[in-house]
């Protein structure tokens, strides 16, 4: 009996799994979540969804490991998110066929462009090994002890699947929190090649204004294709004798739509969540988003006033940007949600009803009074998590500052930490022992990246709680430069070999003097503390969450639980709805005349700014649905999942979740958290009247 009262006081205070929320594994989808999916409106046998040779999931791609995809033709053409083929556009644009800017349509398949270091993959099995991982010498190894069992039994498995098919690959994945592993078979495709891309102002129409905003308008698509071996139809490096991969199955478009409280699933590789974190993994998840964002707004502010300068730099910069504002604003969002539904004083009540089942429940069988055997050892010490977490949330935060303007900012901080970590081999010998950094200059622009510099230096010391953390550099910077973070980052980029030079011989004294070399060397050895310090702790850290998901799992056991999202492909279902916020219904789909009412105001809001062949278009287009509301989980890595209806047809590409649920990668809001999509017939349309991409649109309809 106290067993069951607490499961349901657990239950009501922080159910595993409430309405639609979940990420679900395929290989072993609870009953009762198919079942529920039935309810809502999903029409076909379970077996359509994983097991059957044309089941959906073997149209759905993992896009270059970031993305999400999905195959939608005979021939191999993919569906992705335009913001997912952004950086495959910007490479191919220069300032005189600038393909960001104009879009573009290949009229042939010797038009379709390859790009270099793109893929997809397919998953073609999953299965639960975790009796394989989870053994008793397993628990007493060291967490790098494990780590190499990990890799030695992946590669193992590797080798056995390739035995019977030299294509596939396989990787051994944790799933809750580290309490059970699943392998997983998949098939990768190198040879990727850009289709079709609409114009930036509409892949792109609305810009950092409406980003994870609704309503929204965004036409958020692009299109690739597959190329295989001409010979096997199978996996081959890039060559210009490959031929369109002809896959077994592809998802077929439904050019019927939706209605409100219509059933809704996508599938996808959502990236990363951290829905069984406790309350002090979310305090210090609060202490990086704001340390993100301080930093980011500033580098920011930085980048654009350039961008805006130059039509050479927003080129070399756009995809930069864009990467670098998405978590800005997530992490701002994320941040005001927290705060908005008092997550962490939610999180910290059910750890206290935790704690209580385990001081009960958890150690004595409800029918004879018995102590469970080993209770002991999977007791969650809450007194040490807070002590752990209270050691390690200051470094966490100033690491965020640290990695934020060191890792992700310039280009002559890039190479200096190349030059020490260890990537780059030396090649030579003696004297003439050297690395090479080859030419990019067609990705970054010196004066952008120097001023970047020098105000990231500045702003880093500024930020800063603890000086402890500056690097010996800012010594050279106060004695030699007067404390003038611009000086030195100028002279760096004037004087450093780093910049200079392609080729650095590692045994040249000059090169050793080099205040670029000695920069990096600086931020090194920073990086090492950080490391070492994080390890102190982490471990602990990571074996008590472990064990708090482990606990809610036994707690509510009489409930489906899904893992977190480890960008893995996973299933959810919802339905097409709108959300209620201060009273105001915000409505579950756009149509065009809303884009219109934006794009006429673009003279004065830049994100809304459009080429008028585009307003003519859209006012031409009626009621046009362009966007839509579901209530499908979604995180980083869905963009472009595909929306099925109930019948698995495509009905739109997943590209975003809603501001007011940002909170949404650790505490799922029912009442608020929405995927918002692209509808498929906007694509569609967008693909004719613009592109009079002829070709692809029959391809697609002799596909359906």
């Amino acid at each position: 009996m106290k067993k069951l009262l607490f499961t349901l006081l657990g239950t009501l205070a922080f159910s595993g799994a409430q309405a639609d929320e979940g990420m679900w594994t395929l290989c072993d989808l609870p009953q009762a979540v198919y079942e529920k999916m039935q309810l809502e409106g999903y029409q076909l046998p379970k077996e359509k969804l994983y097991e059957a040779d044309d089941a959906i999931m073997r149209s759905v791609v993992n896009f270059s490991g970031y993305c999400s995809g999905v195959v939608v033709s005979p021939d191999g053409l993919v569906f992705t998110n335009h913001h997912c083929g952004f950086e495959a556009i910007r490479s191919h644009s220069t300032t005189e066929h600038d393909y960001m800017l104009n879009g573009f349509c290949a009229k042939s398949y010797a038009e379709e462009l390859p790009n270099e270091d793109m893929f997809v993959s397919f998953m073609v099995e999953q299965k639960d090994i975790t009796d394989q991982v989870i053994t008793p010498a397993f628990q007493q190894m060291s967490t790098a002890g494990q780590a190499i069992f990990l890799d030695s039994l992946e590669r193992a498995l590797s080798q056995q699947v390739k035995a019977q098919d030299s294509t596939l690959r396989m990787e051994v994945k944790p799933f809750y929190e580290g309490n059970r592993y699943y392998a997983t078979t998949y098939r990768d495709f190198t040879d990727l090649r850009l289709v079709f891309a609409i114009p930036k102002s509409m892949g792109k129409f609305g810009g950092e204004t409406d980003n994870w905003m609704w309503p929204r308008q965004t036409c958020d698509f692009s299109v690739f294709r597959i190329y295989a071996d001409p010979k096997t139809n199978g996996p081959a490096a890039y060559s210009k004798d490959n031929v369109p991969y002809h896959p077994e199955h592809w998802a077929r478009i439904s050019n019927e739509g939706y209605r409100e409280g219509d059933f809704s699933m996508t599938m996808g590789y959502p990236g990363s969540t951290s829905r069984y974190l406790s309350s002090y993994g979310i305090s210090e998840r609060y202490a990086e988003n704001a340390a993100r964002a301080q930093v980011r707004g500033v580098k920011q502010e930085v980048m654009k006033r350039h961008m805006d300068q130059s039509e050479a730099v927003r080129i070399k910069y756009d995809s930069k940007y864009a990467q670098s504002s998405n978590y800005w604003k997530n992490s701002i969002g994320m941040n005001k949600c927290i705060d908005s539904i008092g997550l962490i004083a939610q999180k910290q009540r059910f750890e206290a009803q935790l704690a209580q089942w385990q001081d009960t429940a958890a150690c004595c069988s409800a029918d004879s009074g018995a102590c469970c055997s080993g209770a002991k050892t999977q007791r969650v010490d809450f007194d040490k998590l807070a002590r752990l977490y209270q050691k390690r949330t200051s470094l966490a935060e100033s690491l965020t500052l640290w990695a934020e303007t060191f890792m992700r900012s310039d280009e002559l901080s890039q190479r200096a930490m190349r030059l020490h970590s260890g990537r780059m081999q030396p090649v030579g010998s003696g004297k003439r022992e050297h690395v090479n950094f080859k030419d990019n200059s067609d990705t970054w622009d010196l004066s952008t990246d120097r001023e970047v510099l020098g105000t990231l230096l500045k702003n880093y010391r500024e930020q800063l709680k603890d000086d402890s953390w500056l690097p010996d550099f800012y010594k050279t910077i106060d004695s030699r430069f007067d404390g003038d973070c611009q000086a030195y980052a100028n002279y760096l980029y004037k004087k450093s070999a780093l910049i200079k030079k392609g080729r650095i011989y590692t045994n040249k004294k000059s090169n050793k003097k080099d205040l670029g070399v000695q920069y990096g060397f600086d931020l090194t050895v920073m990086r090492d503390v950080f490391i070492k310090l994080l390890a102190e702790v982490s471990d602990s850290i990571d074996q008590q969450e472990q064990l708090l998901c482990a606990a809610k799992l036994r707690m509510e056991q009489d409930q489906p639980h899904y893992s977190d999202a480890n960008f893995t492909l996973r299933l959810s279902y919802g339905q097409v709805k709108p959300y209620t916020l201060g009273g105001k219904n915000s409505g579950w789909q756009t149509q065009a005349p809303s884009m219109v009412k934006k794009m006429l105001t673009g003279d004065r809001v830049e994100d809304y700014r459009v080429e008028p062949e585009m307003i003519t278009l859209l006012k031409e287009a009626g009621q046009m649905p362009l966007c839509f509301l579901t209530t499908n989980d979604i995180t980083g890595g869905n963009s472009g999942s595909p929306m099925f209806d109930g019948q698995n047809r495509l009905i739109g590409l997943a590209f975003d979740g809603n501001w007011d649920s940002l909170s949404s990668d650790i505490f799922f809001d029912s009442d608020l958290a929405r995927c918002i999509g692209v509808d498929i017939r906007y694509v569609l349309f967008m693909m004719d009247k613009w592109g009079h991409a002829d070709r692809l649109l029959e391809e697609l309809r002799a596909s359906r």
